[in-house]
């Protein structure tokens, strides 16, 4: 069976901090199927996905890199993806838990990352 998409939309901080937070869900999910790439400085909003295949995902324990900045992150997927992106995201990084909306096959969950 094919996968299901994880993605992510990054906003504040720079292209190295959308990066920064793409290396650490990798250590759950492998690597990225569309990652931020560097930019001019101009990109307000970067963009990432991961193909998540019907196999369970534990939370990586990335080695924490710092943000230069507060990055706003959207992650978007299966139910039991976007908990272990969360769990992820919470455990390498301080967080804020900015909502979240469930839909019948997919979830949507908005975390605060500080520097």
């Amino acid at each position: 069976m094919s996968g299901t998409q994880l993605t992510l939309t990054l906003s504040g901080g720079s292209a190295a901090d959308a990066q920064t937070v793409v290396r650490a869900l990798e250590s759950a999910f492998g690597p990225a199927d569309e990652s931020p790439g560097d930019d001019d400085g101009h990109s307000t909003v970067h963009t990432a996905a991961f193909t998540v295949g019907t196999e369970s995902h534990a939370p990586g324990h990335p080695t924490r890199e710092p943000l230069s900045a507060p990055v706003m992150v959207t992650v978007q997927g299966t139910p039991e993806a976007v908990r272990c992106a969360g769990a992820t995201l919470t455990g390498t990084f301080t967080a804020h838990d900015r909502g979240s909306v469930s839909g019948d096959q997919e979830q949507e969950r908005q975390l605060l990352l500080e520097p």
